[in-house]
């Protein structure tokens, strides 16, 4: 078999700019969000479970 089909992985500019931007206006936000809502969450939780802080 010849090797005719030869595809170029080089990522273009372009692509390099588009996936920055998804990361850094798309994904890392949701993932702050997220993170800190379920941070938020998890302390609520213990809180309705276990009492406020200082409660004795």
């Amino acid at each position: 078999m010849s090797s005719n089909n030869v595809v170029d992985d080089k990522p273009s500019k372009s692509d390099e700019w588009k996936v920055f931007l998804f990361i850094a206006v798309i994904l890392f936000p949701i993932l702050a969000v997220a993170f800190v809502g379920g941070y938020g969450f998890i302390v609520w939780m213990l809180q309705i479970l276990t009492g406020p802080p200082g409660h004795g």
